[in-house]
């Protein structure tokens, strides 16, 4: 038997890979993972994640018992002027930190073959398998699938690597956890000039706080995240307050620059995308972690049907490419048309006014964000 065979090889080991194997593994198959960093580390992006994946997660065998439960959103503009509404279906908090690591070694326990600070060069599809290049070895699989981030290199060799759309705009993420003071079941969303800031609880006696903003505030700052937060960022007077009254728990915080959010495809040269590898999720999209762990779900029946040799591998492809765009493609867009508003002073000030008076459009809003329980 060939070491370096496998069912199937995953590129990326966030929520959507790390799920991805733990269901496909349960299902008998031989898995192999990539993950180019070492348990346990910090990724930048909000940590609040929707109620519509806490079931999944407890299938697969996380324990959330200290997971807070969020119910309400608070939402403000760069003037300070806010709306509270409820959350009907939720959501809970819990670090990236805490989470990747639990599933990285619930995936081991279940048989997956994880390499980590492991790299990915490339991948050459052949006629009915594939060859994953890393920087030590090569592997062949019978399908492969894209987890990865934002700026991944894998990109390049699937020739996605497109330039960058003259007048696109691209972004900055800055996150910090912090001990805060504010209600422990409550996400809130703070607008400042080009940008927002979300904070929320998570797991511990501490609270994530993660902002996106436009490159061209970093530019105009003199390159500085210190500035740019003095001069911009906290003109929001609700951010002023959690910037100089929070403990920050590490001194500089991560960041990630040149994110783009240009339209992707779930299928590229034959590699199931899954995640922010099949369509970029702008925050305002609303969990882009539960609809990464949600396309991993719909992956493995998938390939297991497909091992199994009840479905074609075009029949694979197909069927996840029409069922991605069924369950995530609207979300996209409701999360794309929010981010062109959100962060604009007028507009915003203008929005968070109309919404208090029209309250029920905020909740339609809120509900067009979130999925179905799967």
């Amino acid at each position: 038997m060939n070491n370096n065979a496998f069912d199937c090889a995953i590129i990326g080991g966030g929520l959507a890979g790390l799920t991805l194997a733990i269901q496909l593994a349960d299902m008998g198959r031989a898995v192999v993972l990539f993950e180019k960093e070492k348990y346990p580390f910090n990724k930048v992006c909000g940590e609040y994640i929707s109620m519509e994946s806490h079931a999944f997660l407890q299938r697969l065998g996380i324990d959330l018992s200290g997971a807070p439960y969020i119910t309400e959103l608070k939402v403000s503009a760069p003037n300070g002027n806010s709306i509270l509404r409820k959350l009907d279906m939720g959501g809970f908090g819990i670090s990236r930190y805490t989470l990747d690591s639990q599933l990285a070694q619930l995936a081991i326990k279940k048989g997956v073959v994880l390499f980590e600070n492991t790299k990915v060069n490339d991948v050459v599809r052949e006629a009915d398998s594939f060859t994953v290049k890393t920087t030590t070895q090569n592997y062949s699989a019978k399908i492969v699938c894209g987890a990865f981030g934002k700026r991944s290199s894998v990109e390049k060799s699937l020739g996605r690597a497109k330039p960058q759309h003259k007048g696109r705009k691209n972004y900055v993420a800055v996150k910090y956890h912090v001990k805060a003071t504010l209600p422990a079941n409550r996400i809130e969303l703070h607008n400042f000039e080009n940008g927002y800031c979300g904070i929320s609880k998570v797991d511990g006696d501490k609270y994530c706080l993660c902002y996106l903003t436009d490159s061209e505030n970093l530019a105009k700052s003199g390159n500085s995240i210190k500035a740019m937060e003095q001069n911009i960022v906290m003109k929001n007077p609700f951010l002023k307050k959690y910037f100089t009254e929070s403990e920050f728990l590490y001194q500089e915080p991560l960041t990630i620059s040149q994110v783009s959010f240009s339209k992707k495809s779930a299928i590229e040269n034959g590699v199931i995308m899954l995640g922010d590898a099949a369509g970029t999720i702008a925050p305002l999209c609303g969990n882009g972690m539960s609809m990464a762990m949600h396309a991993s779900f719909i992956a493995a029946s998938l390939i297991n049907n497909f091992i199994n040799g009840t479905i074609s591998r075009e029949e694979l492809y197909t069927l996840y490419e029409k069922q991605w765009n069924k369950n995530f493609a609207q979300r996209i867009k409701t999360g794309a048309s929010l981010q062109q508003l959100f962060g604009k002073n007028y507009l915003t000030n203008i929005s968070i006014g109309m919404l208090k008076v029209l309250p029920l459009l905020a909740d339609k809003l809120i509900s067009m964000t979130h999925g179905e329980v799967f």
